[in-house]
């Protein structure tokens, strides 16, 4: 069997992925089939909802490869929600201190561990087929926080440490415009901060990862050390596609 999204992560692996903004299955089909090793459905900002995000998980699983989707909000009754849809993992946006994360973290484990409703008859458990342990359930669940914030940077190395964080990720407009340099990536104060976010990342083994806007950037990010990378998102990659097509002639 194949290692699980989460496997992969926790063994260092380096892993690109893109986050589906269009909340179409078969743009996340055309995602799946493009070599992706990860897509993200983007409940946040995205233009879909969790009423399409078991068509996205279908066209994902057709091709093997993992889903997870970030939620619009840390709340209990929306995270154990995207779990029970099958999932794969959780990115949690705006959350700025241990505390916060230790609270949303809970939300991902079934207790005693943490919070999540009990339910067997759902999709993510096979609708009663997995056979699994709840322990085995929780340790296959991936966490990612992001960090956009003046807070979460101070509280880095706290948060980074909390039992099942797996993968620190900056999202580069909030953060800079939480720097006061607003969009301004190459700033100094933009790229110390990227160097704090891969350091705490290294101190406490766990990955270090970016939503990456200029897919020709890749590699320099990779060579800083992230290893968990969003290469744009599938609206970003067509609009790129398109103008690219449009300056041909």
């Amino acid at each position: 069997m194949s290692p699980s999204l989460v496997q992969r992560v926790r063994h260092g692996e380096y892993l690109r992925g893109t986050f589906l903004n269009l909340g179409s299955a078969l743009v996340a089909e055309v995602c799946a089939l493009s070599g992706f090793d990860w897509l993200l459905v983007d409940l946040e900002h995205g233009a879909g909802g969790e009423e399409g995000l078991a068509d996205q998980l279908l066209a994902g699983a057709a091709h093997g490869v993992s889903v997870i989707a970030r939620t619009e909000s840390a709340e209990r009754i929306r995270v154990g929600h995207l779990l029970d849809l099958g999932v794969e993992g959780v990115m949690f946006p705006r959350l700025e201190t241990p505390e916060e994360v230790r609270a949303a973290l809970a939300h991902l484990w079934y207790p005693p561990r943490g919070d999540r409703g009990i339910a067997g008859y759902n999709r993510a458990r096979r609708f009663g087929g997995d056979g699994l342990t709840g322990d085995e359930v929780n340790e296959g669940i991936l966490a990612v926080v992001q960090v956009e914030s003046v807070t979460a940077l101070e509280n880095l190395d706290e948060i980074a440490a909390l039992d099942g964080v797996d993968a620190l990720f900056i999202g580069p407009a909030d953060l800079s415009a939480a720097l006061g340099v607003a969009g301004q990536l190459e700033h100094p104060v933009f790229q110390d901060a990227l160097d704090k976010v891969v350091a705490a990342a290294t101190r406490n083994d766990v990955a270090a990862g970016i939503f990456v806007g200029d897919p020709t950037q890749v590699p320099t990010y990779r060579n800083r050390g992230f290893r968990f990378l969003s290469v744009g998102s599938d609206s970003s990659l067509l609009r790129g596609a398109a103008l690219e097509a449009l300056h041909l002639d």
